[in-house]
């Protein structure tokens, strides 16, 4: 594998983890940030890697949201939770909230710019406190290179389609045990996305 990130705890034995494009798994019991211009689908691989329900957090004035019948491809719409909190400081709140409940494998939160290193904190420890064992993830949504401090890992993903076809660069752009790296995506006119080669990663 090629991202094995371990608790802080113990430095011996991993987390409960997602996988990710059967390529990558991120750790359990924390929070990560996605970033670019296609994070929203990159959450959605995510997720559906995951049991169960998903609850996604975004802000009730922000003109940008998930086109129900446009997701299809990525995960089954009926399993998505929508929460819309009216102000701003409602957002990761909502979302420690949700963490600590333990009541979904995965949750999401769509923020208009990163939040702080005492936010991040609180969820990671929202996160350890719902988990109970499972892959408990969160996932912060940032626009542009993000850059939230203390996220376990960073990863973005950008649209780079050909004349025919679908494609995407990943990449990881920080994680705890694992070097930054970018790789290309492609999606066969049937299937799920895949890893399709390491991509050279530019300055």
């Amino acid at each position: 594998m090629d991202l094995h990130m371990l608790t802080r705890q113990s430095h011996h034995s991993a987390r409960p983890s997602l996988p990710l494009l059967g390529q990558f798994r991120l750790a359990g019991a924390r929070a990560h940030e996605i970033c670019g211009a296609a994070r929203r689908r990159l959450a959605l691989w995510l997720a559906a890697e995951a049991q169960g329900p998903v609850i996604w957090i975004r802000p009730a004035w922000h003109p940008d949201r998930l086109h129900m019948a446009g997701i299809r491809d990525e995960i089954d719409p009926g399993r998505l939770l929508m929460i819309a909190p009216e102000r701003a400081e409602d957002l990761l709140w909502t979302m420690e909230e949700v963490l600590r409940a333990g009541v979904v494998a995965v949750a999401i939160c769509d923020l208009p710019a990163p939040p702080g290193l005492t936010a991040i904190r609180r969820l990671h420890l929202a996160a350890e406190a719902g988990a109970q064992g499972r892959a408990l993830l969160g996932l912060v949504l940032t626009p542009g290179a993000g850059g939230a401090p203390g996220v376990e890992s960073r990863w973005r993903l950008e649209p780079d389609h050909p004349p025919a076809g679908l494609a995407w660069q990943l990449e990881r752009l920080r994680a705890r045990d694992a070097a930054p790296g970018a790789w290309r995506v492609t999606r066969p006119p049937t299937g799920r996305p895949v890893i399709a080669a390491r991509a050279a990663i530019t300055a």
